[in-house]
């Protein structure tokens, strides 16, 4: 099963993450199979591709709580 989840990267008490589908049974900083967008913590800024990030929820993957929040706020996934 795939989710569509957030994987970290960044420096010590700097952290950005990216916007990853993934396996479940992977690790967090594990090899993704597409990448679709990057959320700065920092600064509050991310990134959506929303085209892939459409196709993939199409597909099946579910997104992690976070994710859904994320996608929820840019107007992504309605509720």
């Amino acid at each position: 099963m795939l989710k569509l989840r957030l994987k970290r990267n960044g420096r010590k008490k700097q952290p950005s993450y990216r916007l990853v589908v993934m396996p479940v049974n992977s690790r967090r900083n594990g090899r993704s199979i597409d990448q679709v967008g990057y959320y700065d913590t920092m600064t509050k800024k991310y990134y959506l591709n929303i085209i892939k990030i459409t196709t993939w929820l199409e597909k099946g993957v579910k997104p992690t709580q976070t994710v859904y929040n994320l996608l929820k706020k840019a107007n992504v996934i309605e509720d």
